[in-house]
């Protein structure tokens, strides 16, 4: 019998089955594997034609998969746990894929009918009991097979390592910058695991897609979840985007170029095949003008004079076209500050300063130094007018000074101006002042002299008391 589980990972928590009386019972171990699960679409199809697909698609650890050939016309469905051929021995996988499917698989795959292994069986109660085994000791092998990699001082890492369904063979993967001699090595595996070693390399990218993990997206990688085919990715790729040559911004986590740059590369291409070349240079009655930057999306273009790069005027492509084509005629353009104002790129700077984190300190250092700077530039003042002040000597009396207005008449001129502008709003009558007495007051403040009628109390303390008494 054969289990039904169709949402199982790797063969290492893949859906293992139970025998029982009455038929198989999944067991409850089945992972996450978007990039192995297979949609057959043409399942509840009729097929027209009665020749029969004879071949499955078989899964195994990670994105391991291979095709294989149906000779005893067992019946076969998605997540059938079955027992294919191997060398040397048998391996156990889970079928993922049947029906007229597979024949499209293998024609893109380019596998050929020829070459395709046979299906033993479905899987036993032994078959499986061995399998799930042998996936237990994978952990433990592949610390143990870094240690003993390390100890031979060889520049490689041994990314994963998987038991075939028999246990006969130990398959490791390892990615490695250069050529490796592992002929040592060999023999110290084989002599502590006790079984036949298959090494295999991978690069970084197939490394990431094994391991798995989380992109700075958010969310899983692509190649550990649905994507099958690595495509080179080229530093030009981030070029006609426009973007920022870093690269820790542009490598994922397997240290390479993102395969996600690959994914809009066609429409940017397609937009930019409007504009004119980067290289474009303007030739103006100021002077010459060079592009500095592009924006896709908006459809423009940035210049700048050779002699003053600081100024950056942005055109739209169309204006762009015309003022290359008037250069061609062999006539110069009329200068950018006509066309358009000015993006100075200074603006962006203090952007940049705001994010930065050190910004509040920049700005209070420079707020204390102008504060002293200010200070002692008052101090400077002060002195400056104590020097020029003129002497008692040289001061004139208070009989030639010249006399401040009167009250009334400094009323009379205030109503005057008020008169000009707008009538004033009546106040609330005060109580009437006697001008005598403000003018009292004014001489007496002009003149203070103590006033002899006025008593003096002093305060009468106790007499001191003698201690010696």
């Amino acid at each position: 019998m054969s289990c039904g589980c169709k949402t199982s990972g790797d063969s290492a928590h893949s859906c293992g089955t139970k025998k029982t009386a009455n038929g198989c019972e999944s067991v409850n171990t089945c992972g996450n594997s978007y990039k192995l699960s297979v949609f057959d679409w043409l399942s509840n199809i009729n097929n027209p034609t009665p020749n029969r697909c004879d071949f499955v698609e078989v899964r195994f650890k990670n994105d391991r998969k291979s095709f294989y050939k149906n000779v005893n016309n067992i019946p076969l469905h998605i997540g059938s746990v079955v027992t294919v051929e191997s060398s040397p021995g048998h391996d156990v996988g889970v079928v993922s894929l049947t029906g007229e499917l597979v024949k499209i698989q293998m024609k893109k795959k380019k596998s050929s009918e020829e070459t395709a292994l046979k299906i033993y069986r479905l899987a036993n109660q032994k078959d499986l009991e061995v399998w799930q085994e042998a996936r237990k000791k994978e952990d433990n092998v592949k610390i143990e097979a870094r240690k003993i990699a390390h100890k031979l001082n060889l520049e490689m890492k041994i990314t994963d390592v998987e038991y075939q369904g028999d246990a006969s063979k130990v398959t490791f993967y390892y990615t490695a910058d250069n050529r490796v001699d592992f002929r040592q090595l060999i023999k110290e595996y084989a002599s502590t695991f006790r079984t036949k070693i298959d090494m295999k390399q991978i690069g970084f990218r197939q490394e990431a897609a094994k391991v798995g993990g989380i992109g700075s997206c958010g969310r899983e990688l692509c190649c550990s979840t649905w994507l099958t085919d690595f495509r080179s990715v080229n530093t030009n790729v981030a070029r006609y985007q426009q973007l920022s040559i870093n690269p820790q911004k542009l490598a994922g986590q397997c240290g390479k170029l993102k395969c996600c740059l690959n994914y809009e590369l066609d429409s940017y291409l397609d937009a930019l095949s409007d504009f004119p070349s980067s290289s474009t240079v303007l030739e103006t009655e100021k002077g010459k003008a060079f592009c500095i930057k592009i924006d896709v999306f908006k459809k423009k273009m940035w210049f700048a004079y050779v002699e003053n790069s600081i100024a950056w005027y942005d055109l739209d492509i169309d204006l762009v076209k015309k003022l290359i084509s008037k250069n061609k005629r062999g006539e110069k353009t009329i200068p950018l500050e006509d066309l358009k104002q000015p993006d100075t790129p200074l603006q962006t700077i203090d952007l940049i300063q705001e994010n930065n984190v050190d910004r509040f300190e920049k700005k209070n250092r420079s707020n204390n130094k102008n504060r002293n700077q200010n200070r002692s530039n008052s101090n400077n003042q002060q002195g400056q007018k104590r020097n020029n002040r003129p002497e008692k000597q040289d001061r004139p009396e208070r009989s030639e000074r010249p006399e401040k207005p009167q009250k009334q008449e400094r009323q009379q001129q205030n109503n005057n101006v008020n008169s000009n502008n707008q009538p004033k709003q009546q106040k609330p009558q005060q109580p009437k002042v006697h001008l005598e007495k403000v003018e009292n007051i004014q001489s007496s403040d002009a003149e203070k002299k103590p006033n002899p009628n006025k008593k003096k109390f002093k305060k009468k303390f106790p007499p001191k008391k003698d201690n010696n008494a």
